[in-house]
């Protein structure tokens, strides 16, 4: 397993530590590779550049590991930008199969996100140097660094590192894999497989009327659509308790115009296990995402703990949140309209305990650590039995 972490710790993250847990508890041996962003900031830019294309120590590091371990198969969750794709290259010159989990879009955009200026930008799905990229400054905001990642991406297409040199992608849902066909990726190499919580906290107990507030868990970005949260509560008709749980570059301005909607309680920085709590005192959680998000954890912690969510149309929730069954939407930047579903679902005449068991339901169904397991495990054995014929 091999990762690189970010500087702001997120659901891939949790992901990369999840499955790793996963695996050894099922009796593998696993060695795993990572790094931290974090250590960037220490680094000479010029190399981290150089590592952004190919990390000649990562290849060297890998090479010698699949030797002298005899692993079996390597895989990938964030490559970028210390691990890079000579990590690829490393592992099929030692004849082993190559996984790459895709949780972003970054290899069709140089942000990442799919995501520019308030709104899902594409201009470069299609593209075969995605120079838009940077012309927006679409990575931290910066041309040069977007220049370095659309380098990197543009250079590993022409090599068709893409194509050629990883054996099985890993999407997490059908819409992601759908828009990496769309950018030309191999269909026939894309594999589903849903995220997964690696403990299961079991269904709360709320009563017939839920729980005491609802809930917003995650990064506190402009992408994520707090704003949009709280132009909603703003047009509630009458106050809904709301607590938002979470940091990032919006804190400080969540909590100023949070003073001034009633019933809003901004928590900040929350520990993971605070989280489940918040949540199974909850009555519904909102995801108003202004992207297309991979699988977001929240909404599976959310169905883990039998809460019903109200999220944004666009993307892998218009499908993840079955709409009237497990929750309900609302059209993407509506804020009017969230605050409809909100006093909606709320309402006498919805019934949230069969909502919230329905989401239940499809935790096990769809995310408990078996079935991922037993999906994982198939990706794993094509891949061996694939490298074994090629």
């Amino acid at each position: 397993m091999a990762h690189n972490y970010y500087q702001q710790p997120g659901g891939e993250d949790q992901v990369f530590r999840a499955e790793s847990r996963l695996l050894e508890r099922h009796g593998h041996t696993l060695f795993s590779l990572t790094r931290q962003n974090s250590d960037i900031n220490s680094m000479n830019p010029v190399r981290v550049a150089r590592d952004t294309f190919w990390n000649p120590q990562i290849y060297r590091e890998i090479r010698q590991t699949i030797r002298r371990e005899r692993i079996d198969v390597v895989h990938f969750h964030n490559t970028f930008p210390m691990v890079s794709p000579s990590a690829y290259y490393a592992a099929r010159s030692e004849r082993v199969p190559v996984i790459q989990s895709l949780h972003n879009y970054r290899i069709l955009c140089p942000g990442a996100l799919l995501y520019r200026e308030g709104r899902v930008c594409e201009t470069c799905v299609k593209r075969s140097v995605p120079w838009p990229g940077v012309v927006h400054k679409c990575y931290r905001n910066s041309r040069v660094q977007t220049g370095v990642v659309t380098g990197m991406v543009t250079l590993h297409r022409m090599l068709r590192t893409w194509s050629k040199a990883v054996d099985v992608y890993i999407a997490l849902t059908e819409f992601s894999r759908d828009k990496f066909v769309e950018g030309g990726f191999p269909p026939d190499k894309i594999a589903l497989k849903s995220n997964f919580l690696d403990t299961d906290p079991g269904a709360a107990d709320r009563g017939p009327n839920g729980g005491e507030y609802a809930l917003y868990a995650g990064r506190l970005t402009e992408d994520k659509g707090l704003q949009i949260l709280l132009d909603a509560w703003r047009k509630l008709n009458t106050p809904v308790p709301l607590r938002i749980a979470g940091a990032g570059p919006l804190l400080e301005s969540v909590r100023r115009q949070a003073d001034s909607i009633p019933g809003v309680q901004v928590l900040g920085a929350t520990p993971h296990s605070q989280i489940i709590d918040l949540m199974n005192h909850a009555s519904v959680l909102i995801v108003p995402s202004l992207w297309y998000e991979g699988l977001p954890l929240t909404v599976v912690e959310a169905y883990a703990t039998g809460l019903p969510v109200i999220a944004s149309d666009l993307g892998s929730l218009k499908k993840l949140v079955q709409e009237g069954v497990t929750g309900l939407h609302f059209p993407s930047g509506d804020s009017g309209a969230l605050a409809r579903c909100v006093e909606q679902i709320l309402s006498p005449a919805h019934n949230l305990k069969a909502m919230g068991a329905n989401a239940r339901a499809t935790f096990l169904a769809d995310h408990s650590p078996e079935v991922c397991y037993k999906a994982l495990i198939s990706i794993y054995e094509k891949a061996i039995e694939q490298r074994g014929l090629n």
